[in-house]
């Protein structure tokens, strides 16, 4: 009788751990403040994407996307973006049809891949290609956006309330799809909720006509009328925070809080066109647009999350250049205009930029990682300056997300090259540094250098270090001390990007490449006369494990800076002295 009592309890203690063991499972993806910005966290911790998006049409069909996971997790990434479109989920109004996005995440699941779905629903690149068919096939259901010459686009207009609540319905019953397949494996991780959205058309279409903002009828009778109070009581009760293109606008007009747009945030004309990063041509038409679209988004995360609340971002297309509204979709997150989102979309988490214009790449990064907003980068080029650029965004600028589009290769002008294995080499290096990345993100012991044609040097100073950069085109140039001492013909072509780690007070880990390139470190000597130099410097390779492995570099090798090969990522570790 006893050893039955025994054995019942033992029977019942292993049914509470194991009832335990269920309920302590870790929490499902979620941004989250980790002290120096928010952070993706992926079953319980930090996760930096290194990513990539794949072509808009490689999820149309369940053969073409079978081969596609596994072909990126051998190139060293750890998630993908991918688009699930809503003429494929309902193809039949209210019949519902998940079998492609079932295909997006066994197969991420099985390559051992975290996956963002991109919704592809109202609009793709400021067009509405990706409605059903019974959307497009019926404009009074569902009303279409006029430019200013009363020309129809193939835009769906953000008043039409019956497109948006189409669009929330399906987008709605896909996040609980996905919570019902995948909540137990958390393979989906973020959603992008539609695509570099807003209209899109300027006056020099031969046609005629702007798109700075949606001029269908139902559009101008509502520019008409009264600005939302919502929006007056969020610029009220943000004043001392908001942006400066919204707060001038607001507060030159008198701070109203009622009254027509115009009449709330001024007339709508254009700039000079002198200084575009500061200057906001038709900004009160663009801040209507931008509240439409704001207001419409916004309710369609809402209604997802309501199934299933993973975190929602919206991407976009970046303003450029002198170019004001419709040149670039007006309606989109620009960092000009957060305020509008922020007021109008709580659901949304955070703004992401694609980034294609690389002569802005600082000046996007910097400004998409300000106001509380994480850097995740989820469009960039696929050549070998992207790769090259990667070390430097993580470095530099902190990024959470790096993701080369048409990275699976095919499909046109922005494709990766299938040849090229720059992001193989550069994935192949950051995956293995991820937990350096993980451990200084945010903080001054991790930074970026990048050079190219027209950036000849960079620099950085940790502490009493100099780490410097240069490119060069052939191995017969060299540096001693830091000082470049030799160069034959031109420089790289491709750009060299690097990621730096200060892992002890006098110690660095660095790690980059792609474009020809040498690095060196200096320091300024605490006494005079003394001579400060490399105590050793070891090259670093990682074991199948990720374990680091060092081979000692001296002489020829070890002493006349560390340089970087054409095509080459490397990694080395530098311990400097004083004598």
């Amino acid at each position: 009788m006893k050893t039955q009592k025994t054995l019942l309890s033992f029977l019942v203690a292993c049914c509470l751990a194991l009832t335990l063991s269920c309920s302590q499972e870790a929490p499902m993806p979620h941004m989250a403040d980790v002290g120096h910005g928010m952070q993706l966290i992926v079953d319980g911790k930090p996760f930096i994407m290194l990513s990539g998006e794949i072509h808009n049409s490689s999820t149309g069909s369940a053969h073409y996307m079978k081969d596609i996971w596994q072909r990126m997790a051998d190139k060293n990434m750890n998630s993908i973006i991918a688009a699930a479109t809503w003429e494929l989920v309902e193809p039949e109004e209210g019949k519902f049809d998940f079998t492609l996005v079932d295909e997006m995440i066994y197969g991420c699941r099985e390559a051992d891949l975290k996956l963002v779905i991109l919704w592809f629903g109202s609009w793709k690149n400021g067009r509405s290609t990706y409605v059903p068919g019974w959307v497009k096939n019926d404009p009074e259901r569902f009303p279409l956006a006029y430019n200013s010459a009363g020309r129809k686009g193939n835009i769906v207009s953000a008043l039409g309330e019956n497109t948006m609540k189409a669009d929330a319905r399906a987008f709605a019953a896909m996040m609980k799809h996905i919570r019902e397949i995948d909540s137990k494996h958390r393979t989906v991780v973020l959603v992008q909720v539609e695509n570099e959205i807003g209209t899109l058309g300027n006056s020099r279409n031969p046609e005629g006509g702007s798109f700075r903002r949606d001029f269908s009828p139902i559009a101008n009778e509502a520019y008409a009328g009264p600005v939302p109070s919502e929006l007056t009581e969020y610029l009220k009760n943000h004043e001392a925070e908001l942006q400066p293109a919204v707060a001038d606008a607001w507060i030159s007009n008198g701070r109203k809080m009622a009254g027509t747009w115009e009449e709330v945030f001024g007339p709508s004309v254009p700039a000079p066109g002198i200084d575009w990063q500061n200057e906001y041509p038709y900004l009160t038409e663009e801040i209507f647009n931008v509240w439409n679209y704001a207001k419409y988004v916004g309710y369609i995360a809402e209604q997802g999350k309501k199934e299933y609340p993973l975190a929602m971002y919206v991407n976009s297309w970046l303003k450029q250049n002198e170019h004001g509204p419709g040149n670039y979709p007006s309606g989109g997150p620009q960092p000009h205009i957060y305020d509008i989102w922020r007021a109008a979309a709580p659901a949304i988490d955070f703004f992401a930029p694609d980034i294609y214009a690389v002569q802005y790449f600082d000046w996007v990064c910097s400004t998409f990682s300000s106001q509380g907003n994480p850097l995740f980068i989820p469009e960039t080029e696929s050549r070998p300056s992207g790769a090259a650029r990667a070390f430097y965004a993580f470095g530099k600028h902190n990024a959470q997300c790096y993701a080369p589009f048409g990275i699976d290769g095919g499909g046109g002008m922005l494709s990766a090259d299938v040849n090229d294995k720059s992001y193989d080499k550069a994935y192949g290096m950051l995956k293995n540094l991820l937990p350096y990345m993980q451990k200084y993100s945010g903080t001054e012991n991790m930074t970026g250098l990048f050079v190219d044609q027209n950036k000849t040097t960079d620099s950085v100073q940790m502490g009493p270090y100099t780490i410097t950069a240069r490119p060069y085109s052939t191995a017969r140039s060299f540096e001693v001390a830091g000082v470049n001492v030799g160069e034959l013909g031109g420089r790289s072509a491709t750009p060299a990007g690097f990621i730096i780690f200060r892992v002890a007070e006098d110690e660095f880990l660095i790690a980059g490449g792609i474009g020809g390139c040498s690095i060196s470190v200096s320091g300024t000597p605490s006494k005079p006369g003394n001579i400060v130099a490399a105590e050793r410097v070891d090259d670093i390779t990682f074991d199948e494990n990720g374990n680091m492995r060092k081979h000692r570099l001296n002489g020829d090798e070890g002493s006349m800076g560390t340089r970087v090969k054409e095509g080459e990522v490397k990694a080395v570790l530098i311990k400097m002295y004083e004598y």
